[in-house]
């Protein structure tokens, strides 16, 4: 049976962070706010994932109260998120997402980030959808105080 899952995350822009979206870093003069990487893209595409198994979002498996995820790379949640499914004897069919950001633009780095998506999700990058889009300078992505994403994913378990 095919199970649906929906996912969306948001955070701030600021100084002094690195921008990471996808597992990839992005020349920017602003990164994003987060106890982890902050990859806002990875964390809406794993409660997508978490969210077809019927289980809690990202904070309930890793919670930025706990040390040991603190500037932890997102794609060890997109693998957990996987694995959940596997225990389940499930197969992840497909993922797709939108990156919601005034700036900067993300087509170039498009391919890399299906790839490392992909990967954490043990999936074929034919099977990860990412798409963007800008908020045509309105409210705080228009003005560049945040990026959002959100995410879908479709998961077929028995």
């Amino acid at each position: 049976m095919i199970h649906m899952g929906i996912g969306y995350d948001v955070h701030q822009l600021v100084e002094e962070r690195k921008l990471i979206l996808g597992g990839v870093e992005i020349p920017h003069p602003k990164g994003l706010e987060g106890h982890s990487d902050a990859d806002v893209l990875m964390h809406a595409l794993c409660d997508a994932v978490l969210g077809t198994l019927g289980e809690q979002d990202i904070g309930h498996f890793f919670p930025n109260s706990d040390p040991r995820w603190r500037g932890a790379p997102s794609k060890v949640f997109l693998q957990e998120a996987a694995r959940q499914v596997s225990a389940r004897m499930g197969k992840i069919i497909n993922v797709d997402a939108t990156v919601i950001a005034q700036q900067p633009k993300i087509y170039h780095y498009l391919k890399e980030m299906k790839a490392n998506i992909a990967a954490a999700l043990g999936i074929d990058a034919a099977a990860v959808g990412i798409k963007a889009t800008t908020n045509e300078h309105l409210g705080f992505i228009g003005r560049e105080e945040g990026i959002a994403a959100m995410a879908v994913a479709s998961v077929d378990l028995p």
